[in-house]
């Protein structure tokens, strides 16, 4: 009963996450884990969590028959079960402070709560993991995937004693590595790490497929299910890439963004959506387009791919609930996958635009930002239709260059030999290259010549947004190296009033020649290249800082409530 309790609590504080806590004032301490804060620190809090602007997302499920919408129902509580696998990931001691936070009924306590939620953790992302509640240790940047009191380097020893076989399933997605009765290292499978949650979320997905009359939506929840169990996802992965339903979920482990030692583990997470027909099937165009753009990336020949996968969809999607990693700080405004490379190598990988999410950024964040970051002249060149296309072409360019490798005669994955430094990398090489590809397609025909007056301005706008997640974060970090290495080619420029500006006649040369450094040294599997492309560019500068330090009463992203999934849960929906 323990997990159905905490996947019941989720779900609870999921709802109060949404809505603004009440004014900090001095109080008693709250428990032995989260001491109270002063009325002016529990100001400062209030500041940090007025960076997230409270919005309404929403979908139209009404046109869904009604046992589809009870469907949908059940693929949302399988999906708030995933915010409690989530928050164990992050950190084996967050189930204890968040029962402490909840018996601090203090105004403070429950903004400490309430940022608590926004985190999933008692560390707040946007400034660099710094810890908001008394007590709380530094954040692991090991999660909870690894045995406590061990050492990274323990673990890369360890690793690298493996036979093939074991050395897989080691550094592989689904496991954790624990400790056996000797003492020595093992790999456990998610089915039997989390053995308790999956069984839940298995459940509901499966009510969910007996109600859905959609073939492919059916087979997809019901090999999700399974997968939760059997700890192989390959099969409802290859199922996920063959949706055409108008119901859109994503669930299970994907992103290994939590893994800070080796991105190796895979965080769990849920979109839980509805199909924009009309958007998706405008926007299908591009992935007949793939292969061309692959063929004239600006590396070596023998450094591309000359076969991309079968399948590359795009879905236009409208969130009705997200969850675990797809719902912590910064929300998500697209996505690109299966991360497994083997289902990449066979079938290509799908991109999700979740345009719900997007619009609320563009209009909370974006463009507040442009007022402040760009001259006057160049405001009005800041366009949803570029910021949307960019983040697809983002998304699509994840399935692009490099991705198995050869490094000194072995086989291997670019993921396996960047290590730590593979996710600031990728997000770099997807955005930068993002850029390069619609610049292919407006040379091509294929997009208006006008959206060169919008795009790499657009893009300039959106990079302060993306450097305000801090640079301790994949997206942030990625951004920062190409902001630089930009400025030092002279593609963006700063202006003497401190706005940044476009130059139009070196842009496009620094798009590519960025392009071609970020590709080739995943195509070579060079960590000492990536940490260096890190260490030097993957910085705010001062020039950058000044706009950052303007940017103070623009919040950096919006914190959702889900109105939709709301009335789905509601009693008699």
């Amino acid at each position: 009963m323990r997990y159905l309790t905490m996947s019941a609590l989720i779900t609870l504080l999921a709802a109060c996450s949404n809505t603004a806590p009440a004014p900090p004032t001095t109080a008693a301490p709250g428990g032995a884990v989260a001491t109270p804060p002063s009325t002016a620190q529990g100001s400062e809090l209030a500041k940090q969590i007025a960076r997230f602007a409270p919005t309404e997302i929403s979908a139209d499920v009404s046109a869904l028959p009604p046992t589809e919408q009870q469907a949908l129902a059940h693929m949302v509580r399988a999906a708030q079960v995933m915010d409690a696998l989530f928050l164990g990931q992050v950190w084996a001691g967050n189930e204890a402070v968040l029962f402490e936070l909840l018996r601090d009924e203090t105004d403070a306590g429950r903004e400490r709560l309430h940022y608590f939620l926004i985190n999933k953790g008692p560390w707040s992302r946007l400034d660099h993991n710094q810890a908001f509640i008394a007590g709380a240790p530094p954040k692991p940047p090991s999660g909870s995937y690894y045995p406590a009191g061990t050492t990274k380097e323990d673990v890369e020893t360890w690793i690298g004693s493996l036979p093939a076989a074991d050395k897989a399933r080691a550094t592989g997605f689904f496991t954790t590595i624990r400790r056996g009765p000797d003492g020595r290292f093992i790999a456990v499978p998610y089915s039997t790490e989390y053995q308790g949650e999956l069984a839940i979320a298995a459940m509901h997905l499966r009510e969910a497929a007996k109600l859905t009359t959609q073939p492919t939506l059916k087979a997809y929840l019901e090999a999700r299910a399974s997968a939760f169990l059997s700890n192989d996802y390959y099969d409802s992965d290859v199922k996920w890439m063959e949706l055409d339903a108008t119901i859109e979920p994503t669930i299970g482990p994907y992103e290994v963004y939590e893994d800070e030692w080796f991105n190796y583990k895979a965080a769990f997470e849920a979109f839980i959506t509805v199909k924009d027909q009309a958007e998706s099937q405008k926007l299908e165009k591009f992935a007949g387009m793939l292969q061309d753009i692959e063929n004239t990336l600006p590396i070596e020949p023998r450094y591309r791919n000359p076969k991309l996968g079968a399948l590359a969809p795009i879905a236009v999607v409208n969130t009705v609930f997200s969850a675990g990693d797809a719902n912590r700080g910064v929300q998500t405004a697209a996505f690109n996958l299966p991360n497994d490379e083997r289902v990449i190598r066979e079938k290509g990988s799908k991109r999700v635009m979740l345009k719900n999410n997007q619009e609320a950024k563009f209009s909370k964040v974006l463009v507040p930002i442009s007022r402040v970051a760009l001259p006057a002249a160049e405001q009005g060149r800041v366009a949803f239709e570029a910021f949307f296309t960019h983040i697809l072409m983002h998304e699509l360019m994840h399935g692009l260059g490099p991705h198995d490798i050869a490094v000194a005669g072995r086989t291997t994955t670019v993921r396996q030999e960047l290590k730590d430094t593979y996710s600031a990398i990728e997000e770099a090489k997807a955005d930068v290259s993002g850029l390069f590809a619609l610049q292919f397609l407006v040379d091509k025909g294929h997009l208006d010549k006008g959206f060169e007056q919008t795009m790499y301005t657009t893009f300039l706008a959106s990079a302060f947004r993306s450097i305000r997640f801090g640079i301790g974060e994949a997206h942030g970090r990625g951004q920062a190296i190409q902001l630089n290495y930009l400025l030092d080619r002279g593609a963006f420029k700063v202006n003497a009033d401190g706005t940044f500006s476009v130059d139009a006649a070196t842009i496009r040369a620094g798009v590519e020649g960025l392009t071609r450094d970020i590709m080739t040294l995943q195509a070579e599997g060079s960590y000492d290249r990536a940490r260096a492309m890190i260490d030097t560019l993957g910085i705010i500068r001062p020039e950058t800082q000044r706009v950052l330090d303007r940017l103070l009463d623009v919040p950096i992203d919006i914190a959702p409530r889900f109105t939709s999934a709301e009335q789905l849960l509601r009693p008699g929906s």
